[in-house]
């Protein structure tokens, strides 16, 4: 059997599967380090033993709805490569656009940061690789995310301080940008997740109480104390729920600008605070 055919064979299967056929060949071509134009010639080629076996492997794994960043263990994210594990969500585009929003808003100055709910680090490395002169902070409950963040932070040669703590719990003293993407996916909408976030993806980093709501309330009424008078905070959000953040923060930053920014496709995706 060729590699055409054993590929179109397994695609069939991942398709029934509710699964993005794209993954098995994504997954293959990384894991044997192939450019796609050898991955397109080998395609008429007769498929080795070795190969079936890995491929019989990984499209098991992806039927068995493992999303495909954890079997080859990275994610680029904002032009650097994340290490990525059932330990921590795998890093997302709307995520980075965030990030680039608080590069464009922010100068490249001693300024300090504090990232809640870090995971796996993508938006703390990130900022601290854009931005060296920073004092970047980066929290999160899950000490086994901290471990994989720096691991992270050490691979792409940045300095951040990691600290764990339930929100601010154990954050002490002010900053100049708090930032988060915390959980906030409502139970009620979990039908929305696909299997392989839901199957593999750890829970505690997607679903809040409250609608999804609980986590942003959390920070709204912690962040006075640890936000300098003109500090910022951004933040993700669900599709969903700009209206509902935007008021949270409202009522706790009476004299702050408020903002619901949209993604590239236009969903309400940040909330903003700030002396406008």
């Amino acid at each position: 059997m060729t590699y055409a055919q054993l590929f179109t064979e397994y695609e069939e299967q991942l398709l029934a599967a509710g699964e993005e056929a794209e993954s098995l060949s994504f997954v293959f071509r990384e894991l044997k380090k192939l450019d796609m134009t050898a991955f397109i010639l080998m395609l008429r080629r007769e498929v080795t033993a070795e190969d079936d076996f890995l491929l019989t492997e990984l499209v098991q794994r992806l039927l068995a709805h493992e999303p495909a960043q954890y079997i080859i263990g990275y994610e680029s994210f904002h032009d650097l490569t994340f290490k990525v594990d059932k330990r921590v969500l795998i890093p997302r585009p709307e995520t980075a656009e965030l990030v680039d929003l608080i590069l464009e808003e922010n100068a490249d100055s001693g300024l300090s940061l504090l990232d809640l709910g870090t995971g796996s680090g993508a938006i703390a490395v990130s900022l601290a690789h854009s931005r060296p002169a920073w004092h970047v902070i980066a929290s999160d409950i899950s000490q086994d995310a901290l471990d994989l963040a720096g691991e992270n932070a050490l691979a792409n040669k940045v300095q951040v301080d990691f600290r764990q703590s339930d929100v601010f719990d154990q954050i002490e003293g002010g900053v100049d940008i708090i930032v988060s993407n915390p959980p906030y996916i409502s139970q009620a909408d979990k039908e929305e997740v696909g299997l392989n976030v839901l199957t593999s993806e750890p829970h505690l980093a997607l679903f809040a109480n409250e609608q999804g709501l609980a986590v942003y309330r959390r920070i709204a009424e912690g962040a006075a104390a640890h936000l300098k008078p003109d500090g910022k905070i951004y933040l993700e959000i669900g599709y969903k729920q700009g209206q509902a953040v935007s008021q949270i923060f409202q009522a706790a930053f009476p004299d702050k600008r408020i903002r619901v920014l949209p993604d590239q496709f236009g969903q309400d995706r940040m909330v903003v605070v700030d002396d406008g």
